[in-house]
Protein backbone atom coordinates (compact mmCIF):
# COMPACT_ATOMS: atom_id res chain seq x y z
CA UNK A 1 0.00 0.00 0.00
CA UNK A 2 1.27 3.45 -0.88
CA UNK A 3 0.00 6.66 0.69
CA UNK A 4 0.17 9.86 -1.37
CA UNK A 5 1.31 12.97 0.46
CA UNK A 6 -1.57 13.82 2.83
CA UNK A 7 -4.06 16.20 1.18
CA UNK A 8 -1.58 18.31 -0.75
CA UNK A 9 0.53 18.83 2.38
CA UNK A 10 -2.34 20.59 4.15
CA UNK A 11 -2.85 17.72 6.56
CA UNK A 12 -0.74 17.09 9.62
CA UNK A 13 1.88 14.41 8.86
CA UNK A 14 2.49 13.94 12.59
CA UNK A 15 -1.18 12.99 13.03
CA UNK A 16 -0.75 10.42 10.24
CA UNK A 17 2.30 8.89 11.92
CA UNK A 18 0.81 8.89 15.41
CA UNK A 19 -2.54 7.41 14.38
CA UNK A 20 -0.90 4.91 12.03
CA UNK A 21 1.49 3.57 14.67
CA UNK A 22 -0.84 3.76 17.67
CA UNK A 23 -4.14 2.64 16.12
CA UNK A 24 -3.80 1.27 12.60
CA UNK A 25 -0.78 -1.03 12.87
CA UNK A 26 -2.27 -2.93 15.84
CA UNK A 27 -5.29 -3.70 13.61
CA UNK A 28 -2.99 -4.81 10.79
CA UNK A 29 -1.01 -7.12 13.07
CA UNK A 30 -4.19 -9.14 13.67
CA UNK A 31 -4.82 -9.86 9.99
CA UNK A 32 -5.28 -13.60 9.58
CA UNK A 33 -2.43 -15.13 7.58
CA UNK A 34 -0.07 -12.13 7.80
CA UNK A 35 3.45 -13.59 7.88
CA UNK A 36 5.52 -10.39 8.04
CA UNK A 37 5.26 -6.67 7.37
CA UNK A 38 7.43 -3.64 6.68
CA UNK A 39 6.42 0.00 6.71
CA UNK A 40 6.89 3.67 6.79
CA UNK A 41 8.32 6.89 5.42
CA UNK A 42 9.30 7.23 1.77
CA UNK A 43 12.07 9.51 0.50
CA UNK A 44 13.10 10.21 -3.07
CA UNK A 45 16.77 10.13 -4.00
CA UNK A 46 16.13 13.27 -6.05
CA UNK A 47 13.27 15.76 -5.78
CA UNK A 48 10.05 15.03 -3.93
CA UNK A 49 8.60 11.55 -3.55
CA UNK A 50 5.02 11.18 -4.81
CA UNK A 51 4.29 9.03 -1.76
CA UNK A 52 4.45 9.78 1.93
CA UNK A 53 4.56 6.23 3.34
CA UNK A 54 4.53 2.58 2.29
CA UNK A 55 3.31 -0.68 3.81
CA UNK A 56 4.20 -4.18 2.62
CA UNK A 57 2.53 -7.25 4.03
CA UNK A 58 3.65 -10.80 3.30
CA UNK A 59 1.17 -13.65 2.90
CA UNK A 60 1.69 -17.26 1.81
CA UNK A 61 0.05 -16.50 -1.54
CA UNK A 62 -2.49 -14.27 -3.26
CA UNK A 63 -5.39 -16.38 -1.98
CA UNK A 64 -4.26 -15.92 1.63
CA UNK A 65 -4.01 -12.17 1.10
CA UNK A 66 -7.48 -12.03 -0.48
CA UNK A 67 -8.91 -14.03 2.42
CA UNK A 68 -7.27 -11.68 4.94
CA UNK A 69 -8.66 -8.59 3.19
CA UNK A 70 -12.15 -10.14 3.03
CA UNK A 71 -12.15 -11.19 6.71
CA UNK A 72 -13.91 -9.08 9.37
CA UNK A 73 -10.46 -7.95 10.57
CA UNK A 74 -9.49 -7.01 7.01
CA UNK A 75 -12.67 -4.98 6.67
CA UNK A 76 -11.83 -3.12 9.91
CA UNK A 77 -8.34 -2.39 8.59
CA UNK A 78 -9.71 -1.05 5.29
CA UNK A 79 -12.35 1.10 7.01
CA UNK A 80 -9.75 2.57 9.37
CA UNK A 81 -7.62 4.05 6.55
CA UNK A 82 -9.95 7.06 6.26
CA UNK A 83 -9.19 7.88 9.92
CA UNK A 84 -5.68 9.07 9.15
CA UNK A 85 -4.92 8.98 5.39
CA UNK A 86 -6.40 12.22 4.04
CA UNK A 87 -4.66 11.70 0.70
CA UNK A 88 -6.20 8.25 0.18
CA UNK A 89 -4.17 5.11 -0.47
CA UNK A 90 -2.98 3.12 -3.47
CA UNK A 91 -3.16 -0.65 -3.06
CA UNK A 92 -0.86 -2.68 -5.28
CA UNK A 93 -0.33 -6.43 -5.54
CA UNK A 94 2.79 -8.12 -6.83
CA UNK A 95 4.49 -11.49 -6.51
CA UNK A 96 7.76 -11.47 -4.60
CA UNK A 97 10.76 -12.95 -6.36
CA UNK A 98 13.80 -13.61 -4.23
CA UNK A 99 17.21 -13.55 -5.78
CA UNK A 100 20.79 -12.54 -5.38
CA UNK A 101 23.00 -10.48 -7.65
Amino acid sequence: MLWPVPAAKLADPDHFRDYYVTNHLPLVMNWPGLLAWRSFDVAATKGEAPYFAVFEGDFADAAAMAAARASPQGQRVAADVASYATGGAVIIHYPVQDGTG
